[in-house]
């Protein structure tokens, strides 16, 4: 059977290794799924409640992983290794860390490697932060 463009894999122009792991900072709230839980709780040995209170916290209706200070980008996910920069539940990691960032490219690997380029040093990483303004309420017509 031919591989169509739509089956073929797509080839990857990022390089996590070489990332301090922006995704694993600058995002805020990393959803966990019941399915993520359970893959957590099994990872760790221990019983889905037990892995939602140590690792997990409620945001609104939302729960997200719990986070850790980052001596890179500040804040980071709980799992990240400050040393290697990479998962240490790589295998249990959340969905959306398994989906991320869904596209061929990474928007934030392409500013480091602008940055390095631009700065001539392999060692810079510029700072990024995701913020949320609050939505202005809608106009009553």
């Amino acid at each position: 059977m031919a591989k169509t463009a739509a089956s073929a894999p797509r080839r990857l122009l990022y390089d996590c290794a070489k990332c301090p792991a922006y995704c694993c900072s600058i995002y805020e709230r990393v959803a966990v799924t019941k399915r993520d839980l359970h893959r957590l709780a099994r990872h760790h040995g221990l019983t889905p409640d037990a892995a939602a209170k140590r690792f997990t916290k409620r945001n609104g209706k939302e729960r997200v992983l719990r986070r850790k200070k980052d001596p890179v980008l500040g804040k980071s996910c709980r799992f990240l290794d400050p040393e290697t920069r990479g998962c240490t539940i790589y295998l249990a990691r959340p969905t959306v860390c398994r989906q991320y960032p869904g596209e061929s490219r990474c928007g934030y690997y392409d500013v480091l490697q602008f940055e390095r380029r631009v700065q001539e040093d392999q060692d810079v990483i510029p700072l990024i932060q995701i913020t949320f303004r609050p939505r202005p309420a809608p106009q009553r017509t």
